[in-house]
């Protein structure tokens, strides 16, 4: 079955074997890779437990955790439209996951009691360390469509990592205000010393980004384009170079428009897979409490995204 509905959460473990201990909500949901994430997972530890998709209209977050811990579910990845409403739903929040805004894992406790956390700030970190084999507290960064869910957490993943700078471009520039302004309570390191602020904003059609991009070592996109196999890049991709690392969130195509002009621009690139897997990993252990099987985890992901 590709996705439950809350309707049908009560006859979800009525025969007792491998029962659904874990599970994704979205809307829609079908699409979501979790369970080909977190099922190899969970049968490379023996767990005897099934890991599911639940389909929840917005406004019902909270009364989708109260009848999933009823029937059984002891974890949850929360993807688009819910991370918001879940951050809202929780008994306890983890500040990381406070500063990002969103919430991404649900942990419950004996007693139903909801501590939400963030994953994809800390997963992007062990990402950007797989994929180029550097610490991202190393890096000036730009964030490509700063303004989402997913470019506020990495923002905010920068600053915590100590980043040196950090430049967030937004289509709409209104939205980075506050985002710098939070962010900027959260630095603890000394001003960059240069021409560049520590934490800059900036539009993507201003005529400085060229000049952003090429101060910045880390480029991420973390913007829709590249969905569709006809997006251009997000920006001209001759602005690439061959020092910058090019880290597109997307992951289906493997590579973007954007990840192919850059490769021949000569700078080294990645997709968001890696960033799908470390996440994933770290919710795993928040609900188990042991190392996530990476390596079951990676070839799950791998297997569900082969050609």
């Amino acid at each position: 079955m590709k996705y439950f509905t809350l309707d049908q959460l009560v006859s979800i473990n009525g025969d007792g074997e491998n029962p659904a201990r874990y599970a994704v909500i979205g809307n829609p949901v079908a699409h979501s890779l979790s369970p080909q994430l977190h099922q190899p997972a969970l049968d490379a530890l023996s767990a005897k437990a099934r890991y599911i998709r639940v389909e929840v209209e917005p406004g019902q977050v909270s009364t989708a955790f109260d009848k999933m811990y009823a029937a059984g579910i002891r974890g949850i990845n929360v993807t688009v439209p819910h991370k918001l409403e879940a951050l809202e739903s929780c008994h306890t929040v983890n500040p990381a996951a406070k500063i990002m805004g969103a919430v991404n894992t649900i942990v419950f406790d004996s007693n139903g009691l909801r501590t939400g956390f963030n994953t994809d700030g800390p997963g992007f970190t062990r990402a950007i360390r797989e994929d180029f084999g550097v610490d991202l507290g190393d890096l000036k960064v730009i964030i490509i469509g700063a303004g989402g869910g997913a470019g506020r957490a990495i923002a905010t993943q920068c600053i915590a990592e100590n980043c040196s700078q950090l430049i967030l471009a937004n289509r709409t520039i209104e939205k980075l205000a506050p985002i710098k302004k939070e962010l900027t309570t959260m630095a603890h390191r000394d001003a960059l010393e240069g021409p560049r602020d520590r934490i800059e904003i900036i539009a993507l059609d201003d005529p400085d980004l060229e000049e952003a991009i090429a101060a910045s070592e880390l480029i991420v996109n973390t913007t829709s384009v590249g969905l569709k196999s006809i997006d251009p890049s997000p920006f001209p991709s001759h602005w690439v170079e061959p020092h910058h690392l090019v880290y597109d969130t997307i992951y289906n195509p493997a590579k973007t428009r954007l990840l192919r002009d850059s490769e021949i621009q000569g700078a080294r690139t990645a997709n968001g897979l890696s960033l799908l897997l470390h996440q994933g990993a770290l919710s795993f252990e928040y609900w188990l409490n042991r190392d996530a099987p990476l390596e079951a985890m990676r070839n799950g992901i791998k297997n569900a995204t082969k050609d």
